[in-house]
Formats: structure tokens, C-alpha cells, sequence
């Protein structure tokens, strides 16, 4: 992460349209995080992220909470992406049950450490690993995803790797900084 913003966030008082976006991208009364704010830099962009954002984090999404923040977290460490992976370590690591040394282990591990009891989570880091390193799921894996996962849930999975990989790499190279008391990488050392 760069030490300071290369895209310096909007800062309030925002002007209408932006207020009205940021106040679309986050719960009623949850001040904006910085990402968005930076986002807002681009507000067609903001814009057209909203519809596709809210899916991926909503229930209409085929994975579970669980599901979801494995993918994204492991996504988030793979990518370098402290920003991110903080800010959905932070709220919602706890919400999807995952312990301190799951965290640790999607940040740092292998889908092999003994803190994964679940096949399906440690199949879920398998594909995200895959995915990041070779752009698809091997035929080994697959045939494992789809004999545990749904088509729907599959075609979920890939799409949100992909989603927070687009996500990481636009934090990382604009400088988004840390959210005030989000972890950071160092946190969970194992």
C-alpha cells in the first residue's frame, strides 16, 4: 500500500449527486469508507458499480455469508490488498464465523491447515487459488466444486473472486488507506 492516497478521497461536504451515491453504497447512517469516496472520484463508474457491488453482498448471492467472506478475504490477502481484506475482516470475519485462526490462515496459509474442518471452505480457498494463480479452475478441482456447489454457486464464486480482484487492484494503485481500527496483514501473524 502506497503511504499516502494517489487518489486523494472526496471529502464532505460532498456535492449532491456524490452525497446521494454515497449514501446508495453504504448502510443508512454508516458514514462512507474511504474506497467509496475514492470511487466517487469516477461517479459513472460509482455508479455503475452500485448494482453489481449490492448483488455480490446481498442474499440474493448463492453463497453463504461464510462462502462469501472466505472467497473475498483469501481474494483480498492473495492480491496484496490490506484495504480491503481490513475492511471485511473487520466486519464481517465474526459475522461469518470465522476464527482468528481461519483469518490467519487466508491470509498467510494453505488450504490445508488444520483450522479447516469444512471441505467445502478448503475447497473454496482451492479454487480461489487457482483462480488467482492460473485465471481458472483446474478439471481436479472443478469436478470436486461441482459435486459440493450448485452451477449457480459456482458461477457466484468466480464472478466474485473476480469482482474483488477488480476491487484490489483499484485500492492498492489509487493508495486507499487503512479504515480507522480495520486490521491490518500484521494482525494475524501466525
Amino acid at each position: 500500500m502506497a503511504d499516502q492516497p494517489r487518489i486523494e478521497p472526496v471529502e464532505p461536504p460532498y456535492e449532491s449527486e456524490v452525497e446521494t451515491r454515497l449514501a446508495a453504497m453504504m448502510p443508512a447512517g454508516v458514514p462512507p469508507i474511504l474506497l467509496f469516496r475514492t470511487f466517487a472520484k469516477n461517479l459513472p463508474m460509482a455508479k455503475a458499480m452500485g448494482p453489481w457491488g449490492g448483488y455480490e453482498l446481498s442474499k440474493h448471492l448463492s453463497l453463504t455469508l461464510r462462502q462469501r467472506e472466505i472467497v473475498i478475504d483469501r481474494t483480498c490477502a492473495l492480491c496484496r490488498c490490506e484495504y480491503e481484506w481490513g475492511v471485511h475482516v473487520a466486519f464481517f470475519a465474526e459475522r461469518a464465523q470465522l476464527s482468528s485462526e481461519q483469518v490467519a490462515s487466508l491470509t498467510y496459509g494453505q488450504p490445508s491447515d488444520d483450522c479447516w474442518t469444512q471441505p467445502s471452505d478448503t475447497l473454496l480457498i482451492e479454487a480461489v487459488d487457482s483462480m488467482h494463480g492460473t485465471g481458472t479452475i483446474p478439471d481436479e478441482i472443478y469436478v470436486r466444486l461441482a459435486s459440493v456447489f450448485t452451477e449457480a454457486q459456482i458461477l457466484d464464486l468466480t464472478m466474485l473472486c473476480g469482482w474483488y480482484h477488480a476491487i484490489s487492484f483499484t485500492a492498492n494503485a489509487a493508495g486507499v488507506q487503512r479504515e480507522p481500527g480495520a486490521p491490518q496483514f500484521a494482525d494475524c501473524l501466525p
